[in-house]
């Protein structure tokens, strides 16, 4: 009875396209949506309230409006005057991305995480237990609105780039599978630009020759279009005919963890600067600990008064997650970037990059006590191992700590007393002006 299951089961027509690719829809709007069930339906927006915000998501009903994702909040009203504009929370957004991953784990352990909010699983393994591919992609749907609330699209396909393609035009709330047999069926009449890699310029290239679908491109010589488009074309050829040989890699989520804030007015002193920035480094170490993380650099953003962006980092010879460490290199960061010119500030970041794992670092004596040297500028210079140990030790729970009340009270805003002090004199100093 259970070879005649297989049997059958392996003659679905979605049996050989084992890679999902999913995107939740709209996440951080629909994710505020659960706390707003009655704008539900209307054109709304996810956006801090202020004149330089920008759009980070935004509802499907607001798309018809002409409203996107990045653009200005005063662009976005001025399409439609009465959107809704909802705070961000990011602490939502993060519970939520974890609550996703464990779903989509608990179906296969192949899960590449691309953001937040989508990513591409392997399910070759879970066939025989869970049914065909088909399937399983209405099964990780009905977990995922079980488990959140929400909704997300899946694409069901033989490779990474045709099951991106079917999940894009099968939004919102949708499921498109493309047979492994019918790739190139499917995928001939489509536009080209939805082949990863043509964008806005691509485009009008291939326009001006007259490639105007997949179809066209997949006819295309190799090494004509290398000669043309350089070593990409090739790989655009290969796209159009329906061949992706990358596969699932398992790995961390993100690359950098970090946290960037635009100023409503411009910062026009040094201690202004300086307070943000301890802010925002302390934020970005508990970025890292939610994530389970530990960076290898840092980099500091700046964008001044006449928008021009700049950046400075650093490789740490000891990764760390720690708010102190993060604040003494971004200090140095900052220092050297407004060595460099001074203007006043419309925007500051401090993000943590070369992340690895914090549960894969060693626990030998060696990398502990090299890890514990990230704190000695707390310690003083005649202090012993112990010393500096118990220094490491003392920070790393305060963190801790502070995590534990974070995760209680998203916005009671702790801070280590070194930092409330440090304000507390700034608004002491502010208020005697």
């Amino acid at each position: 009875m259970g070879a005649q299951t297989d049997r059958n089961q392996q003659q679905d027509p979605s049996w050989d396209s084992t890679i999902l690719h999913i995107d939740m829809d709209a996440f951080f709007l629909s994710v505020e949506l659960l706390q707003r069930p009655e704008l539900a339906g209307k054109p709304a927006v996810v956006a801090h309230h202020g004149p330089r915000s920008v759009v980070t998501s935004a509802s499907y009903e607001a798309r018809a409006y002409g409203i996107k994702s990045a653009m200005p909040l005063a662009h976005a009203q001025a399409l439609y005057p009465q959107v809704e504009v909802l705070e961000p929370h990011r602490e939502k957004y993060t519970a939520i991305s974890a609550q996703l991953t464990e779903i989509w784990t608990s179906f296969t352990p192949l899960v590449e995480r691309l953001s937040i909010d989508e990513a591409f699983l392997d399910i070759s393994g879970a066939r025989r237990r869970l049914g065909p591919p088909a399937e399983i992609a209405v099964q990780v749907k009905e977990a995922v609105r079980e488990r959140t609330g929400l909704a997300a699209t899946v694409g069901v396909a033989m490779n990474k780039s045709v099951a991106k393609i079917a999940s894009t035009r099968s939004k919102p709330d949708g499921l498109g599978v493309v047979p492994a047999i019918q790739t190139a069926e499917y995928l001939a009449p489509l536009p080209v630009n939805v082949i990863w890699g043509v964008g806005p310029k691509l485009f009008e290239r291939f326009q001006s020759a007259n490639i105007l679908t997949v179809g066209d491109l997949a006819t295309q010589d190799p090494q004509r279009m290398r000669r043309w488009l350089g070593v990409v074309g090739p790989d655009l050829v290969q796209l159009a005919r329906g061949i992706d040989p990358r596969p699932v890699v398992p790995q961390r989520d993100s690359k950098s963890v970090g946290v960037e804030h635009t100023f409503d007015q411009d910062l026009v002193s040094a201690e202004q600067v300086h307070r943000y920035l301890l802010d925002l480094s302390y934020e970005c170490a508990r970025r890292l600990r939610s994530e389970g993380a530990q960076a290898r650099g840092i980099v500091v953003k700046v964008k001044d008064d006449h928008r021009a962006t700049r950046n400075k980092s650093r490789g740490l010879r000891h990764p760390t997650a720690s708010g102190a460490q993060i604040v003494t290199v971004a200090e140095e960061l900052l220092a050297e970037l407004m060595q460099q010119r001074w203007h006043p500030l419309r925007l500051l970041g401090v993000r943590g990059e070369r992340l690895i794992d914090a549960d894969s670092l060693e626990t030998s004596d060696e990398t502990a006590t090299a890890q514990e040297a990230l704190f000695s500028w707390h310690v003083s210079e005649d202090s012993q191992p112990s010393d500096r140990r118990n220094s490491g030790e003392s920070l790393a729970r305060t963190d801790a700590v502070m995590d534990e009340i974070h995760t209680k009270f998203p916005d009671a805003g702790l801070k280590p007393a070194t930092l409330l002090k440090h304000h507390r004199q700034e608004r002491i100093g502010e208020d005697s002006e």
